[in-house]
């Protein structure tokens, strides 16, 4: 798809414009309600909507196409990244009416990070293609990877500060408790860091880490640093949302790990077959309209099976528990 720079400059004005829309609604701390998560998740799937049919009415539908494959696979992959937001935020004892504060600013660091690595991806694809066997490998073994943590079922699960975190708490100093919405505080005149500033960086960078295989699985449905780049904001965006809508919800979602190894591993199958394709060999390519199939019918399937397994569990937790009331019944006798 041919972009030019007015097109990148109103994108990325709009954008821009979205957020700031979106800061002005939750600039004042308050607990989210589900209805409130609820409307604002559907307000950012529609713009997102709109603007997928946006490219198919004034673009290609190749285009559109590569956008809503794209902006599914990184949907489905940020609610995964949802798991270890809300360890951080217990992590941090994060107040509810902040949470919100600090979901917008850490996911408006996490966007303006994603855009510099798509800045890069796109410079080494359009110079190396080789890459996409590089790109094609990693995605497989992060989807075997993925694949021995779900079966290694870990209860429990802790998030641990990167090293650029403590090397920033460590220059600057924290503050010993929150201050309302304050980001830096003077302290026996220093100026140090509130935990709030901390915790909105520990959103932003950790979503880095999340970004080496979202980036590369991206680019294994389009090439186009414009799709790329959209389809990664409108899943970013409305993120916060969807962390207040369905955060009880997740611990639902046991087999969302064994679903999004699937994808992955399609993607990364698709990324080297297009590699082959590139270097010469005669090999079959899948085609966008097979990868969005793909892609939600694995998200279908995921969801449902995932809620009869929690279904089934509850009713044998429930049997278990009538179990025990009768044996504490009859010893009481």
């Amino acid at each position: 798809m041919d972009v030019s720079w007015t097109l990148w400059a109103l994108t990325i004005f709009g954008l821009i414009a979205l957020i700031s829309v979106d800061f002005f609604i939750g600039r004042k701390p308050h607990d989210v309600s589900t209805k409130e998560a609820g409307i604002w998740t559907v307000v950012w799937i529609a713009l997102a909507v709109l603007f997928g049919l946006g490219l198919l009415v004034f673009g290609e539908s190749q285009a559109s196409g590569e956008f809503f494959a794209g902006f599914v696979t990184e949907k489905s992959l940020s609610v995964d990244n949802l798991f270890v937001f809300i360890l951080i935020m217990a992590k941090f004892s994060v107040p509810s009416h902040l949470q919100q504060r600090v979901l917008l600013i850490g996911v408006l660091i996490a966007l303006v990070l994603r855009a510099i690595f798509i800045a890069a991806g796109a410079a080494v694809i359009a110079n190396f293609s080789w890459v996409f066997y590089i790109f094609g490998a990693f995605l497989i073994y992060t989807a075997w990877k993925l694949i021995q943590e779900a079966r290694a079922d870990e209860d429990e699960e802790e998030w641990e500060e990167n090293r650029l975190l403590k090397s920033v708490e460590r220059r600057f100093g924290v503050a010993d408790r929150y201050h309302g919405t304050k980001l830096f505080i003077q302290k026996n005149g220093k100026r140090v860091l509130t935990p709030l500033m901390v915790v909105m960086l520990a959103i932003g960078t950790t979503d880095v880490l999340f970004a080496l295989d979202s980036i590369p699985a991206i680019f294994g449905l389009t090439q186009d640093p414009y799709i790329v780049f959209t389809a990664n904001a409108f899943a970013l965006m409305g993120l916060r949302q969807l962390y207040f809508l369905i955060g009880g919800l997740l611990k639902k979602l046991v087999h969302l790990s064994y679903g999004l190894s699937v994808i992955l591993g399609f993607i990364g199958v698709k990324l080297v077959l297009h590699a082959l394709h590139e270097s010469g060999v005669h090999v079959p390519e899948i085609s966008i309209a097979f990868s969005l199939a793909v892609i939600g019918g694995v998200l279908v399937i995921t969801t449902i099976t995932s809620l009869m397994a929690t279904r089934k569990q509850a009713a044998a937790e429930s049997v278990e528990q009538a179990k025990s009331d009768d044996e504490n019944v009859g010893a009481e006798k």
